[in-house]
C-alpha cells in the first residue's frame, strides 16, 4: 500500500458516506427488468460507445446475452442482430466504455476503512484529536480505537507524531492509527503498554520504532514493526468482516469498478469470496493475489491457484520495502533528507528469491510490492534470475508500484515481458513532496509512465484503495493531467509523462486485463468478449479531463448483470 492526498479535495468524505446517499443505490440481484429472460439479447444503445476494438473504435449500440457481448455497431446493425425479441436501453448522451477494473487495491482494507476514525486531511494534531473524540462505536474493535489516513506532511508541523500528542484525550483507551500510505502506525501510550514496547523492544528485520533522544518509543512503527501491534489487536467478529466486505464490494461497483485486483488476499478472507462466488453473490470479478508475506502463504502454495466464476487466484503478493512517505522504500543511497537512512527490506534477498521459487514452481504470477529504487532492481534481478533458471519466460510477473526506478532498470522491465502496475493518484498525491526525498536526479525516473510504455511495458492501472479512494474517475483524471483536483501545477508534474485519455482508459481496461492473463476475454468491447461495461456521464478520452471530477456513473454491468446504477433524477 502507498500513500494519498489527491481525493482529499474531492471530498474524502464520500468513502463513508456515500452508501448512504439518496442519489443511487445497488442492484444485488439480477431481476426481470436487468437482465433479459435467458437467450434474449439486451441493447444498449448511447451517444458513444468506446470499444478499445482498433477495428471499429466507435459504435453506437452493443447487444448482451447470456453474459456477453453479442453484438457491437450502429443502433440499426445492433437491433437487427439481436432480434424483435430483445430489451432496449436507452442510455442518452452517456459514453459507455469497456469494464473498469482497478489492478491494484485491497478489498479487506477498504472494508476496515469504511468503518474506522478517517483521518484523511486533516491539517493538524488537533483535528485528529477531534474527530477520534467523536468516533462511532463502529471504530472500535474489541476496546481498541482504530483510525486511519493521517499524513504529518499535511500538518504544520512535518514532524512524526508522538504518543503523547494523544496520551491526555486517551489516557486508558488503546489508540492505533494507520499512516495514510498502509506503512505505519500511530500508538497512544495505552497501546505501547499493551503491545509491551518499551525501551528494551528491538527493532524487527524490516522494520522500525521511531524513538526519542533518551531511546523511548516515539509511538510511530514503520513497517514491519507494525506487527507488534497487530499481534495484541483483537480480531473483528466473522459477522463484522462479512458485513464490512460486502460494503466495500458495493462500494468498488458503485463507483463503476467491473473489477478489482486484490494485492495480497489474506486466507480468511478468500474463503468468505470463495463461498459467495460459488453462490453467485459477487457483484464483480475479483483477481486475487494470495498474501505472500505472511503464514498464510503455506496454504495457499498447498492448494495452488483457483479459478471459480467471478474470483480468481492466480498471483501471490510480495512485498519487498516500504513506503516513500514514511521513508521505508528501499533506496540505492541514502535519503535526500534523511542522509542517514536508506530505507528498509522487508525481505531479505534470500528469502525474497526462496519465496518468488516456491510460488512460481505452483504456477502463480510474482507481483511484488517495489517503491524504492534499490527495491525494483532486486526485484527484477530475482525474476530474471528464476527465469533463466527454469526456463519459462512467459510468467507475465509484475512490479506494483514501479515507482523509483534507475533508468536501466526501466529498460530491463519492458524489455524482459514484465507488468508495471501503477497508480495514477499516487503521482499527484506525492507531487508536493517526492523530489524532497530523493532529490533531483533520481526523480527523473519516479513515476515514469512514458518511460514505461516506451521501453515495452504493458500499464496496468490502479489506486491501491483505501490508501487513496477507489473512485476510478479520479485515477483517469490524474493519469491524463499528473494535476491535483485545483488544476496544480500547472500543465502537470512532470507533464512529458502524462498518458492520453485513450492511455489512460487502456490502462484501467486491456492492461489490467493482460495483467490477469484476461486478454482476449476482457478490457473491450467485440463480440464474444464478456459483457463487463460501465456507463459514465462524460466521455474520458475526449472530453476535458477536468470533467472527469464531477463526472457521474450511471451504470455498471458485470458478465451482462447490472450491478449498479445510479437512480433517476
Amino acid at each position: 500500500m502507498m500513500r494519498g492526498r489527491f481525493g482529499r479535495t474531492l471530498g474524502a468524505l464520500l468513502l463513508l458516506v456515500g452508501a448512504a446517499a439518496g442519489c443511487s443505490r445497488r442492484v444485488p440481484e439480477a431481476t426481470p427488468a436487468q437482465e433479459a429472460v435467458s437467450g434474449a439479447p439486451t441493447v444498449y444503445v448511447a451517444k458513444r460507445i468506446r470499444t478499445l476494438d482498433a477495428s471499429r473504435p466507435v459504435a453506437q449500440a452493443l447487444a448482451v446475452r447470456d453474459g456477453q457481448v453479442l453484438a457491437v455497431g450502429s443502433r440499426e446493425e445492433v437491433l437487427a442482430a439481436a432480434g424483435p425479441a430483445a430489451r432496449v436501453v436507452e442510455l442518452g448522451d452517456a459514453t459507455v466504455v469497456p469494464g473498469l477494473t482497478d489492478s491494484h487495491g485491497h478489498l479487506a482494507g477498504l472494508a476496515a476503512a469504511l468503518v474506522r476514525v478517517r483521518l484523511e486531511g486533516t491539517t493538524s494534531r488537533d483535528e485528529v484529536r477531534s474527530r477520534l473524540s467523536s468516533a462511532p462505536p463502529s471504530a472500535y474493535q474489541g476496546e481498541w480505537l482504530l483510525g486511519g489516513g493521517w499524513d504529518q506532511n499535511d500538518w504544520p508541523e512535518k514532524a512524526f507524531p508522538t504518543h503523547a500528542d494523544l496520551d491526555a484525550a486517551f489516557p486508558k483507551t488503546p489508540v492505533v492509527l494507520g499512516r495514510v500510505d498502509g506503512h505505519a502506525l500511530w500508538l497512544n501510550g495505552e497501546a505501547l503498554r499493551r503491545a509491551r514496547i518499551d525501551k528494551n523492544t528491538k527493532d524487527p528485520q524490516g522494520g522500525r520504532i521511531l524513538r526519542g533522544p533518551d531511546g523511548e518509543p516515539t509511538g510511530v512503527l514503520v513497517d514491519n514493526a507494525m506487527e507488534l501491534a497487530d499481534a495484541v489487536l483483537p480480531p473483528p467478529t466473522e459477522e463484522q468482516r462479512a458485513a464490512r466486505l460486502n460494503a466495500a464490494l458495493e462500494h468498488c461497483a458503485r463507483v463503476g469498478l467491473t473489477g478489482v485486483h486484490d494485492a495480497g488476499m489474506d486466507l480468511k478472507t478468500f474463503r468468505l469470496l470463495q463461498q459467495w462466488d460459488k453462490e453467485g453473490r459477487l457483484p464483480l470479478r475479483i483477481y486475487a493475489m494470495a498474501d505472500g508475506q505472511t503464514a498464510d502463504r503455506e496454504q495457499y502454495l498447498k492448494d495452488g491457484p483457483f479459478q471459480g466464476k467471478l474470483l480468481t487466484m492466480r498471483a501471490v503478493k510480495l512485498t519487498l520495502d516500504g513506503a516513500l512517505g514514511s521513508r521505508g522504500a528501499a533506496l540505492g543511497a541514502p535519503y535526500s533528507d534523511e542522509p542517514a537512512h536508506q530505507g528498509l527490506l522487508l525481505l531479505s534477498p534470500e528469502e525474497y528469491a526462496a519465496r518468488v521459487h516456491a510460488f512460481v514452481g505452483r504456477g502463480f504470477q510474482v507481483a511484488t510490492h517495489a517503491i524504492g529504487d534499490r527495491a525494483n532492481t532486486l526485484v527484477l534481478d530475482t525474476l530474471l534470475k528464476e527465469m533463466e533458471a527454469t526456463g519459462n519466460k512467459e510468467g507475465r510477473h509484475r512490479v506494483e508500484h514501479a515507482q523509483i526506478m534507475r533508468p536501466e532498470d526501466i529498460t530491463r522491465l519492458g524489455a524482459n515481458g514484465f507488468v508495471a502496475s501503477v497508480q495514477p493518484t499516487h503521482a499527484t498525491s506525492d507531487m508536493p513532496w517526492a523530489q524532497v526525498r530523493v532529490g533531483p536526479e533520481r526523480i527523473q525516473g519516479a513515476y515514469a509512465w512514458q518511460k514505461l510504455k516506451a521501453a515495452g511495458a504493458v500499464l496496468a492501472l490502479g489506486s491501491d484503495f483505501p490508501v487513496e479512494r477507489p473512485d476510478v474517475l479520479a485515477g483517469l483524471y490524474a493519469a491524463r493531467t499528473r494535476q491535483d483536483a485545483s488544476g496544480q501545477p500547472p500543465g502537470g508534474w512532470q507533464p512529458d509523462q502524462r498518458l492520453s485519455g485513450e492511455e489512460a482508459l487502456e490502462g484501467f481496461t486491456v492492461g489490467a486485463a493482460y495483467a490477469s492473463f484476461a486478454e482476449g476475454k476482457r478490457g473491450q468491447l467485440k463480440p464474444g468478449q464478456d459483457a463487463d461495461f460501465v456507463v459514465l456521464s462524460v466521455d474520458p478520452v475526449d472530453g476535458p479531463a477536468a470533467d472527469l471530477l464531477t463526472a457521474q456513473v450511471r451504470l455498471t454491468v458485470v458478465a451482462g448483470r447490472e450491478v449498479f446504477h445510479a437512480a433517476a433524477p
